[in-house]
C-alpha cells in the first residue's frame, strides 16, 4: 500500500475483470478507514480478536459498529474466527452477514471438500441471514479460521 494510487488501479482492473475484493483482519494492523474511501472493496473481513472476547459490552459496541459501517457503505462483512455458539448468535444479533472458524467446520482438505458439503449440518438458523463465509475462504493455519 506504499503506492496507493497504483494499488486502486490494480484492484479496480481486478474488480471489474470479476473479482470480489476483500479486506482481510480488518480493524488491525495496517488496515485503514481510509480502504473504504479509496478503494474499491467488497467484503471486510472482522479480525477474529474482535470475535474472541465479543461478550465484552466495548468489543460488542465495536463490532456492532464496524458492521453498520460496512452495510452504510454497501460492503458485506465476514466475522473471523468465530469458535463458540455465543459469538455466533452475537453476530447474528448485530446482523453480520457472514462468519467463518471452527464453530462451522475445522478447515477441511480440499479432497474431501465435496464430502464435507454433502454431509455439514448447517449451523442454527436465526432471524437474521448470517451465513458461513464461502468454502473457498482462505484459512491460514496459524489461526482458527476453517473453511465454513
Amino acid at each position: 500500500m506504499a503506492d496507493r494510487d497504483r494499488a486502486r488501479d490494480i484492484l479496480t482492473r481486478l474488480r471489474t475483470s470479476g473479482v470480489q475484493i476483500s479486506v482481510d483482519d480488518f480493524g488491525t494492523g495496517y488496515s485503514s478507514l481510509s480502504y473504504l474511501r479509496d478503494l474499491p472493496i467488497d467484503e471486510l473481513k472482522l479480525d477474529r480478536s474482535f470475535i474472541l472476547p465479543i461478550d465484552d459490552a466495548r468489543t460488542a459496541a465495536l463490532v456492532a459498529s464496524t458492521i453498520d459501517l460496512a452495510h452504510s457503505l454497501g460492503l458485506r462483512m465476514v466475522a473471523e474466527g468465530v469458535e463458540t455458539n455465543l459469538a455466533y448468535k452475537q453476530l447474528t444479533r448485530l446482523g453480520c452477514d457472514q462468519a467463518q472458524g471452527y464453530y462451522m467446520s475445522r478447515p477441511v482438505p480440499a479432497a474431501e471438500l465435496n464430502h464435507w458439503l454433502s454431509n455439514r449440518h448447517p449451523a442454527p438458523t436465526h432471524t437474521n441471514t448470517l451465513q458461513p463465509a464461502p468454502a473457498d475462504a482462505p484459512a491460514r493455519e496459524h489461526t482458527t479460521e476453517g473453511a465454513g
